[in-house]
């Protein structure tokens, strides 16, 4: 029995020594290339080539350390050494698409198109379904005058990865030399997405017809892309399709076909502040001013508009406005009640109406009265300009004749109304 277990002895000693060697060895492998993994970091990050080739030194078998070799170099602009570099990184990993494609802007870089186009081949090849390497190889062939193939590849690559539509649209913008109809004919992608970002890139160009049809097309959005949408075409001037963006979300509907009339002119509405389209606005943030509904024997209806100043506001800022549709060259009478109490400035409030193009005043009311008043109607008329399709309705405070100009009090307003006169 014992001559048996000093006959294994041995053995298990040298299983012991194996077992520990391997330990020893993995750990110091493992140490290797950790350190190995932050010089390839260190070299990407400072362009440091000794560093890269440290990396390299240490983990020879490793693709990533000769990809960070390849990249320093061609940063410095050695295209040669750096595609031998990613040749070698792919040698290690050729299942890794990324590389390959790496490899193709590399061999672009040089003038290697047809080895750039290889290796974009390979790419798409190891990932059909990825939009990275679709996109690559679709632009080269763009410029190599492969329009057919390269837009099937622009489009498939611009399918999978959202985010590559914007780009896409506006390289097919560019081609195009900003004709629409041609810029939907290449981009052929039809998903809400796309849709969408298609209207906002021809809303923010002042295509707003265009946009149109393509937020149409979008089918149901959300209201923060239709809200980004009015107010791109509001950006651009483009207030009728603003409008009949804006009419269509909060189901307005125009009497007698007219959109000139003011929305909600009797404050009976929940009031909106930083709001966008044609309702009111109002500045969240207003200094020494609140605004307010009031239902404090309101002119008409159940609330009225309540404007409370308490210091040195600010002359010319609006405190509250509303965008209306209009005819060009037409005349108008705008209608509202209002009422002071004890109001003391030497900058007192009125109401004006804008030219919302031209940013031109054509209208304003006389000042509002300073002391405490009763409900009274006031009136005045203007005439729109050959060019003008809308107009601002707002309310602000003259300017001052001294500085600082305080404000006391509060203006009440009510019954808002316009009319087109013959």
């Amino acid at each position: 029995m014992d001559a048996k277990i000093s006959k294994r002895a041995p053995v298990r000693l040298l299983l012991l020594l194996i077992a520990i060697g391997l330990c020893v060895w993995a750990v110091d492998s493992a140490a290797h290339l950790g350190l190995s993994r932050i010089f390839v970091k260190y070299s990407m990050a400072t362009g440091n080539l000794m560093v890269a080739d440290k990396a390299v030194e240490m983990s020879p078998k490793d693709a990533d350390a000769y990809r960070a070799r390849a990249a320093v170099l061609t940063l410095s602009q050695s295209l040669a050494e750096s595609a031998a570099a990613m040749e070698r990184a792919i040698s290690l990993r050729p299942a890794d698409y990324s590389l390959w494609v790496d490899l193709g802007l590399i061999r672009d870089q040089m003038g290697d198109t047809a080895g750039a186009l290889a290796a974009f081949d390979e790419a798409v090849k190891r990932a059909p379904f990825y939009g990275l390497p679709r996109w690559q190889r679709g632009n080269l062939l763009l410029r190599l005058g492969q329009y057919d193939s390269a837009f099937n590849d622009l489009n498939q690559a611009a399918q999978s990865n959202p985010e590559l539509v914007p780009g896409f649209i506006d390289l097919a913008w560019n081609l195009s030399h900003g004709d629409p109809r041609v810029v939907q004919q290449m981009v052929r992608i039809n998903s809400k997405t796309a849709h969408t970002t298609m209207a906002k890139f021809f809303a923010i160009h002042g295509q707003a017809q265009e946009a149109m049809v393509q937020f149409q097309a979008a089918g149901t959005t959300d209201d923060d892309a239709r809200r980004d949408l009015i107010n791109q075409l509001l950006a651009k001037r483009s207030f009728a399709e603003a409008y009949q963006l804006w009419s269509t979300a909060n189901g307005v509907t125009a009497p007698g076909n007219q959109p000139y009339q003011i929305f909600d002119g009797g404050f009976e509405s929940p009031l909106s502040f930083d709001e966008g389209g044609f309702n009111w606005r109002i500045p969240r943030r207003l200094p020494a001013t609140t605004v307010s509904l009031d239902s404090n024997q309101p002119h008409t209806g159940l609330k009225n508009l309540r404007i409370e100043f308490a210091g040195d506001s600010n002359p010319g800022t609006d405190l509250v406005s509303q965008l209306l549709l209009v005819e060009p060259a037409r005349h108008y009478k705008l209608n509202f009640a209002a009422r002071s109490q004890e109001i003391v400035s030497g900058g007192l409030p009125v109401v004006t109406v804008t030219d919302a193009g031209a940013n031109k005043l054509l209208g304003q009311s006389p000042p509002l009265s300073k002391g405490s008043t009763s409900w009274s109607v006031i009136s005045f008329e203007f005439t729109t300009q050959p060019t003008t399709n809308a107009v601002e309705l707002s309310v602000h405070r003259e300017g001052c004749s001294t500085s600082p100009c305080p404000i006391f009090g509060v203006i009440s307003l009510d019954s808002f109304s316009i009319e087109q006169l013959q």
